[in-house]
């Protein structure tokens, strides 16, 4: 793509970064094919191809941007699937960032957005303060005829179902294996606990230990590491979500520099892309961009470290003998955002699950973080896309590697639980609930 950039716009580093980006971009149309929201709509603009062209002009020429620019941009999932069939390479994500913070800036966004925004970024990423919520919502829901669309939108994605709050996070603390069973720690990783994750789910977290310990993984916590950032730096909280990477990155610092750590975990794939990308999003910062490569560097998803370990060691298979299908929900954070698709499918195989894959199973669920709440028509949209396929697959319950995606899809017909439930029941612990 020719830009038109003038010396003075290319001093700023995130236009000069657009600016590398854009030029990669030959306007081939790949990406229309897997973009989840030109599929629904057939508009250009909702398309990579024509969210590209708007950010260029958006960073060319900002004067020019409209409400409709920010439309079209605020439309988008995020979901990558555009990356993973891109042949030219076009860093779209980082692009995407880089506009959204221009376009904070220029179109200033509805009262009622703004309000749900703050309220999202200031609620979730606290686990005990989401649980609340969740509980108030009951209430909520009484007198919901009464509250702004984007409020009642957001009351019918919370979840009926109010579980415990996950202890797992609430203060620092180490998980060994246990003596009794023979096993010495082979390895010393950190768990990323997560924020909604433990309000929504908090058998992942017990699933996650169980199994690391039973192969022998020593499992650290700290409190500190309360969140990611990944929802505050979606919804544009630019400095919670500084504040938050860097309390992160400070706390398992301190960590690898008192003894030996192996990898940090993270057990929600929208987390592990996030914290993957601290080395890109810290680079300006001379004081913390060597710390947050580091961190970037050791992360992994729990499905890479299982399969470093010797997971066939502790597998019982009889176990999950006549189970029925299982449908494997490939998670975009996980597939376009990690680029790692096959390995889960492979270790519940391994496991002894009958693993199926739905059609279409590159395009999202609609759930993208918070953008089920922000964008409702074209998240129920893609949902019940989903939904069909994966019912179409016969399957009895389905695999998914990301609590947004588990949170979207579950229903009562179809149960959806966390690849590392399933590999835990798998080795000893408990059937998913």
């Amino acid at each position: 793509m020719q830009t038109h950039f003038t010396e003075a716009q290319l001093a700023d580093p995130l236009i000069r970064e657009g600016d590398a980006i854009l030029r990669k971009c030959v306007h081939c149309g790949f990406c229309t094919a897997t973009c989840p929201t030109f599929v629904i709509t057939g508009d250009e603009r909702d398309s990579p191809r024509g969210r590209i062209w708007m950010l260029r002009e958006l960073l060319e020429s900002p004067t020019t941007v409209s409400a409709d620019t920010s439309y079209h941009i605020d439309r988008c999932l995020g979901c990558l699937s555009c990356t993973t069939t891109c042949p030219s390479g076009v860093d779209y994500a980082h692009l995407l960032d880089i506009g959204r913070e221009k376009l904070q800036e220029l179109v200033p966004r509805k009262p009622s957005d703004r309000l749900m925004r703050r309220m999202l970024a200031a609620i979730i990423p606290h686990a005990s303060k989401f649980r609340k919520a969740m509980c108030l919502a009951k209430l909520g829901r009484l007198v919901a005829f009464a509250m702004p669309k984007p409020m009642r939108a957001a009351l019918q994605k919370l979840p009926l179902h109010i579980p415990n709050l996950d202890p797992v996070g609430s203060r620092t603390q180490q998980f060994s294996p246990s003596p009794a069973a023979g096993k010495k720690p082979v390895r010393r990783v950190i768990l990323l606990a997560g924020c909604a994750q433990r309000a929504l789910d908090p058998d992942i977290n017990a699933s996650t230990i169980r199994v690391l310990n039973r192969l022998g993984v020593e499992v650290i916590v700290r409190k500190e590491a309360h969140c990611c950032g990944a929802l505050a730096h979606h919804v544009g909280a630019t400095k919670m979500a500084d504040a938050t990477i860097r309390a992160a990155i400070k706390a398992w610092h301190e960590e690898i520099a008192s003894g030996h750590i192996d990898a940090i975990i993270a057990n929600a794939s929208g987390c592990g892309t996030m914290v993957k990308d601290y080395g890109h999003l810290m680079r300006h910062d001379a004081e913390m961009a060597p710390l947050a490569a580091a961190i970037s560097a050791k992360t992994k998803d729990i499905c890479e470290i299982l399969a470093e370990l010797d997971l066939q060691s502790v597998l019982r298979p009889q176990a999950v003998s006549g189970y029925g299908t299982l449908a494997y929900h490939s998670a975009c954070s996980l597939q376009h955002g990690q680029k790692i698709h096959d390995l889960p499918l492979s270790l519940l195989r391994q496991a002894g699950f009958d693993v199926v894959q739905p059609v279409n199973g590159h395009l999202c669920c609609g759930s993208a973080g918070v953008y089920n709440i922000l964008q409702p028509a074209m998240a129920d949209e893609l949902q019940q896309r989903k939904l069909s396929s994966l019912r179409d697959t016969g399957a009895s319950a389905v695999a998914a590697g990301n609590i947004g995606c588990m949170t979207q899809l579950h229903s009562d017909d179809l149960p959806v639980r966390h690849t590392i439930q399933f590999l835990d029941w798998a080795s000893g612990g408990p059937k998913p609930v």
